[in-house]
């Protein structure tokens, strides 16, 4: 279990060493300088201008720390007051002021400063360079660069990092080609510069140079070289950067640490990773949800959420990316109750508004099957994105919530927010399983027209599903053969799962061959075309498939269905008796089953093994994997409480109606998903209507 505790962080300041009483005859400068600055160094600007205004003569570095110390906390109009106030200045005034206007997002003021500037050094010119290249003016930025009388390294390097920060790495290494002499933190800012513009391997390989013109690598460079070996899994590089790190004594760096960690989990070798992670002796923040992170990505969540849980247990308080990270893990796991934890802990830090921590608690909501609780968070997200109007329109895509997406879509476009191929998809999805094929048809038209956004295979197997569902078989067939993209075998899939909905051997065999022309051994199509010829009573064709793959080595995909408890999965498959809790669950199922029959259910066998007697077929239908996981929920979970049971194959009909006279049965919410959306059961009635 994961807990928080708040500790109190109020404290007060001490009061100053010395009165203002004293005469001012007695402060020192020295005295001045070190008050003013413990003042400002503690954001106390108020008492820090109070100090100020006591020296009876100001000299030009006292003055110029308080203009540091007002442009640092956004306060530029006092800056420029107390600027415009001194009766003398030099270059580091005029350059604090300049740096000042710049850190407060006042590109203009820092112009007419510098153009007013009575004599520029070098600091001012590389100081003006970093403005116009911080606000995306390159060409600016060169032509001043280019007007420098004289140019140091830091202003050379300052100009390649430009370039690489916006996107011009060719630019940034031909100057970095042309310099006269090089640093350390020109060959970093190079190398960094082209692994952040996706050139890895030529960062790679610069650092190679630079390792052989004798330059020593800093902390910096280690974390670029590790970032681009973890980029493009060059696994032999990244062990042999690890055991330089460890020959020139930097192992020990919490931040290349961190940075060893991500590169071994991006190659894949978890255990590597963990292992840099247990020697490190002071784990910050960085370093532990670099491991969080590393174990979710290779699908270690349980591994992810204990080390989550030991970092809250250790004092440490998670930042945006850890949250991220373990609530993926929990998304991962499919374990609401543990999601639930993690935002709580949001909450109690005041990150659960933030949009990065508010987008993945929407996304573990909805994929743990509560879309309530998932639409409550999104509403409570202060500054929305696309990711967090993507997230939550196919979250109720997923969940079947037709009228909610198209509303949600339309409030994000009043929003001023442009859709794209994620939003294309959940729309769709929305479509199809909401019975609303007109609008299906109209959206399709709409994204294709739209010249921002690329019609993918995705969108256009959405589009099926659409037509397909709706009954429209021979207009999804004709969407397909006139499609822009070659179709693949999942579009045709798709079709043929329409055809199985609605009985349709006429089209269901054409889609087939199209399928097994492009993926011979898909297992899928043969048992939808299998079942297809049972429901039609040909069984002589059906043994002639099941012959076929036989013969071919084509296994069918078994059915299996789980449920998540404190992040443990259980998972069952049909007559599954492998559990400890075997016998009480069994005897709960065929409680229900005596009830069931009470209510009126009846068995229907289409769904069961055609070959086998009619008990036979009564008993597998009653044990399928979800009704199995549906008894363990029951016996396994509080009174009341919804029951959310995962299953890897679509729900079968018989069983469809029998959860639904189980959730009324016994006055609980059961939520099932399945390959294709969430079902919502209460009271005898499903959230699909029967329509999935």
């Amino acid at each position: 279990m994961i807990t928080f505790r708040a500790t109190s962080r109020n404290f007060r300041f001490p009061r100053a060493s010395f009165s203002f009483s004293i005469p001012r005859s007695n402060y020192s400068t020295p005295s001045y300088r070190s008050l003013l600055s413990d003042h400002l160094k503690n954001h106390r600007l108020d008492e820090a201008r109070e100090v100020l205004d006591r020296i009876p003569v100001r000299n030009v570095t006292l003055c110029t720390m308080m203009i540091n110390g007002y442009a640092r906390n956004g306060r530029l109009g006092e800056a420029l007051k107390l600027f415009d106030e001194m009766p003398k200045r030099d270059a580091v005034s005029w350059n604090s002021m300049i740096k000042g206007s710049l850190d407060c997002g006042n590109l203009g003021m820092a112009v007419k400063l510098f153009d007013e500037m009575p004599e520029r050094n070098v600091v001012s010119w590389t100081t003006m360079v970093n403005g116009f290249l911080q606000f995306g003016n390159v060409e600016m930025a060169e032509r001043l660069f280019r007007e420098m009388p004289v140019r140091d390294v830091a202003a050379w390097n300052s100009m390649i990092y430009g370039y690489c920060d916006n996107g011009k790495v060719e630019d940034g290494m031909r100057l970095f080609e042309e310099m006269p002499c090089r640093n350390v933190i020109s060959w970093t800012s190079m190398i960094g510069g082209l692994d952040q513009n996706g050139k890895s391997n030529e960062a790679l390989f610069l650092f190679g140079k630079m390792v052989g013109s004798g330059t020593e690598p800093t902390l910096t460079t280690f974390v670029c070289v590790l970032t681009a070996c973890g980029n493009i899994l060059a696994s032999h590089l990244g062990v042999q950067s690890h055991g330089l790190i460890i020959k020139l004594g930097h192992c020990f760096d919490e931040f290349i640490s961190a940075s060893l960690i991500t590169f071994y989990s991006n190659c894949k070798q978890i255990e590597d990773a963990g292992k840099v992670f247990h020697e490190v002796m002071h784990k910050n923040v960085v370093v532990w949800t670099a491991i969080v992170t590393g174990y979710g990505l290779n699908c270690k969540h349980e591994d992810a959420m204990k080390v989550f849980g030991d970092m809250i247990k250790m004092g440490v308080l998670p930042n945006q990316s850890s949250f991220t990270s373990a609530l993926n893990s929990c998304s991962g796991l499919e374990a609401l109750d543990i999601g639930k934890e993690v935002h709580t802990v949001a909450i109690k830090l005041g990150l659960e508004t933030d949009v990065f921590v508010g987008n993945s608690i929407v996304v573990m909501y909805t994929k743990c099957g509560n879309i309530n609780d998932g639409v409550a968070v999104f509403k409570r997200i202060r500054e929305k994105n696309i990711v967090s109007w993507n997230s939550i329109i196919v979250g109720c895509a997923q969940h079947g919530c037709g009228f909610w997406t198209l509303t949600l879509f339309n409030q994000m476009i009043r929003a001023g927010i442009e859709p794209d191929e994620i939003t294309f998809t959940g729309l769709l999805t929305a479509c199809s399983h909401s019975r609303m094929l007109q609008k299906g048809r109209y959206f399709f038209k709409y994204f294709s027209q739209n010249k921002h956004i690329e019609v993918k295979l995705e969108h256009c197997t959405c589009m099926v599903d659409v037509l397909g569902r709706s009954g429209q078989l021979e207009e999804a067939e004709e969407f397909i053969r006139n499609m822009p993209i070659k179709a693949n075998s999942s579009v045709w899939l798709a079709l043929l799962s329409a055809c199985k909905i609605h009985s349709n051997l006429f089209v269901a065999e054409r889609a087939a061959k199209c399928v097994f022309d492009l993926e011979p051994n898909c297992s899928a199509a043969y048992v939808l075309l299998s079942n297809l010829y049972a429901s039609a009573k040909r069984w002589g064709d059906v043994s002639r498939i099941r012959g076929k793959m036989k013969h071919c080595g084509i296994v069918k995909q078994a059915g299996s269905s789980w449920v998540v408890l404190k992040g443990l999965r259980y998972e069952f498959l049909s007559g599954d008796r492998s559990h400890p809790l075997s016998e009480k669950i069994y005897k709960k199922l065929d409680w229900l089953g005596g009830k069931l029959k009470e209510f009126g259910y009846i068995p229907d066998q289409q769904f069961a093994l055609h070959d086998v007697e009619v008990e036979q077929k009564e008993e597998m239908l009653s044990y399928h994997s979800e009704r199995l996981a549906i008894g363990f929920g029951l016996i396994s979970t509080v009174e009341g409480s919804t029951i959310t049971v995962m299953k890897n194959l679509r729900v079968c009909g018989d069983c469809h109606s029998a959860i639904k006279l189980i959730a009324k049965i016994v006055g609980r919410e059961i939520t099932l998903r399945d390959s294709s959306r969430f079902h919502h059961f209460r009271d005898g009635i499903c959230s699909c209507g029967d329509y999935w």
